[in-house]
């Protein structure tokens, strides 16, 4: 009995309010003096308690026989009424937040350490997606974000997502429309890209042991460069894929020159040959 009056005192019982259902719940109805005995509540108290738990709609007041009796009002429907006004607190308070919150905010970058921090983050920034989500993960984040991402396909949100470990098949870690392309050189360190129709990206790297810093930003320019990165990333890596050996035949020595001079910092192939080598991992 302990456990379900801290329960409800957490909602906002008083441990007398709490009692007091407790014990209709129990044996009902009863009147005042009855309930007073029943609960241990002392009788000074008793009316007060049971005024209260009529204004949250927890009791009902019967007349019987010349008497005030009263019954509690069934659990499912008690949680149904304080979750409603949880909700339409919460709604209201966001409202008033949102009416006093500086427009400068949305130019700041937050950052934030820890992977739980990340996790917190993202599911966050997931829920707040309408129309679209990019996304460029590993499975090892995709997993452990899975049932947020399906909640955001189920009401509708279109999913993009890059796996960047370019996993050679469908894993299932992934959701939305998946495209399985290793575009990174190999590293010791995975990214998770996050942005919630074009508005705002959360960008974490997790390096060894989990260790974890990310940031989150509205700032225009690096949400549009992130959304960008990632349907570049695919566009290109689809279109070398599906041109294969052909790719050579329809360049020119001028583009060829030019990708040769934009690889990956410490190789010497080349742009065109990292991604040749990153596809031929998707297909081992």
């Amino acid at each position: 009995m302990k456990e379900v009056i801290a329960k409800l005192q957490s909602l906002g019982f008083s441990q007398y309010e709490a009692q007091a259902y407790i014990t209709l719940l129990r044996r009902s109805p009863l009147n005042g003096y009855e309930l007073a005995k029943a609960s241990g509540i002392p009788r000074a108290n008793i009316y007060d308690v049971l005024n209260k738990l009529e204004e949250r709609g927890a009791v009902l007041r019967l007349n019987m026989e010349g008497s005030v009796h009263y019954t509690p009002v069934a659990p499912n429907e008690l949680i149904r009424r304080l979750r409603q006004q949880v909700q339409s607190s919460l709604d209201d308070t966001q409202q008033s937040l949102s009416n006093i919150t500086s427009q400068g905010e949305y130019d700041e970058i937050w950052n934030a350490r820890g992977y739980a921090a990340l996790l917190e983050h993202a599911t966050a920034i997931i829920d707040t997606a309408s129309s679209s989500l990019d996304v460029a993960i590993w499975p090892e984040e995709a997993k452990a974000l899975a049932e947020i991402l399906q909640q955001a396909k189920n009401r509708g949100v279109k999913l993009t997502t890059l796996c960047m470990a370019g996993c050679p098949q469908e894993c299932g870690a992934c959701c939305g429309r998946v495209f399985r392309y290793q575009v990174l050189p190999p590293q010791s360190t995975r990214w998770t890209v996050l942005i919630p129709d074009e508005s705002e990206v959360l960008a974490g790297e997790i390096g060894p042991g989990e260790q974890t810093l990310a940031i989150r930003t509205k700032q225009k320019l690096l949400v549009d460069l992130s959304v960008w990165y990632i349907r570049h990333s695919i566009a290109l890596s689809a279109m070398i894929t599906d041109l294969g050996d052909q790719l050579e035949k329809v360049i020119s020595p001028a583009t060829r020159a030019i990708l040769a001079e934009i690889g990956p910092a410490g190789s010497y192939n080349g742009w065109l040959e990292h991604m040749r080598q990153a596809i031929d991992r998707r297909k081992n």
